[in-house]
């Protein structure tokens, strides 16, 4: 599916230079989604070339939250174009089926999906590739984890303590697997009151923090809850774009410029295995 050559990653149609990252969650509803295209958006900005695999082929949901309107195309029935957002390449299932229709496909054909997405895309030079995986320790997830050694994992959580419980889950199979764990994110962290400033916790204090402990890495942001970005995401428009000023804008800027700074050495020795029985999209 690729290899480690000269320090980056090279794909069949292009090359990573800085960052497979992997963003997981341990259930669904915690803002994974639009965490992935608000920071691959925040990354872009910082001058990287970046791409977005929709890998959550049941709940494809980065088509609408990053406001795509063109689609994948295909050049001499061998390779796909994938369409731009934002100067952000994004490949999903919502690039060839109707958002409202299911994928009513088993684990083999989501793996052939998703090694055909990696080999067959024309990627070109990207800086970072980021997966968006679906949520919890599905067979999905684990096979992507498993399947792509060299890829980093970010893991979103809520303040719960239920959520941070099966988000740990998450990190400890990227452990159990070998696979590196960038960090933790922690989505809606607290409410800010615009009129005094204040922080309201409402679903609790210190969920992201014990994860990160827990997991041996690095809390690399807290996000407000903002229904702002809520409407954003509605309509499209990502919060990064449709407002810089606001202080969860200024958190994604934070977190890229930390994700930059842990430019990864991608091992040699570790060798991706080829997802099987997959089919063939044309």
């Amino acid at each position: 599916m690729y290899k480690v050559e000269d320090g980056i990653i090279k794909l069949e149609n292009g090359n990573i230079n800085e960052g497979l990252i992997a963003i997981a969650s341990g259930k669904g509803g915690v803002g994974k989604s639009t965490v992935t295209v608000n920071l691959a958006i925040s990354l872009a900005k910082a001058g990287k070339k970046v791409g977005i695999l929709d890998a959550d082929i049941h709940g494809f949901s980065i088509p609408r939250i990053i406001g795509l309107k063109d689609e994948a195309k295909t050049k001499d029935n061998k390779t796909i174009i994938p369409p731009k957002s934002f100067n952000i390449k994004v490949i999903s299932m919502g690039s060839f089926v109707d958002e409202r229709n299911p994928v009513v496909w088993r684990a083999p054909l989501l793996s052939g999906a998703l090694q055909q997405f990696m080999q067959d895309v024309e990627w070109g030079e990207l800086d970072y590739l980021l997966l968006d995986l679906p949520p919890g320790t599905g067979d999905m997830a684990l096979d992507i984890m498993q399947n792509l050694p060299h890829a980093e994992v970010l893991v979103v959580t809520t303040p719960q303590p239920t959520a941070v419980h099966v988000a740990g889950r998450i990190g400890k199979a990227a452990e159990k697997l070998d696979v590196d764990v960038l960090g933790v994110i922690e989505n809606m962290s607290y409410f800010r009151c615009d009129d005094c400033g204040h922080k309201e916790y409402i679903f609790g204090q210190g969920g992201g923090k014990d994860l990160a402990k827990e997991l041996n890495t690095d809390l690399l942001g807290q996000l407000p809850l903002d229904p702002i970005a809520r409407q954003a995401s509605d309509d499209g428009l990502p919060i990064v774009e449709a407002k810089k000023e606001l202080e969860i804008s200024k958190v994604y800027k934070k977190i890229s410029e930390t994700i930059t700074s842990k430019k990864p050495e991608f091992d040699p020795n570790k060798k991706p295995i080829s997802l099987q029985n997959g089919p063939a999209c044309h």
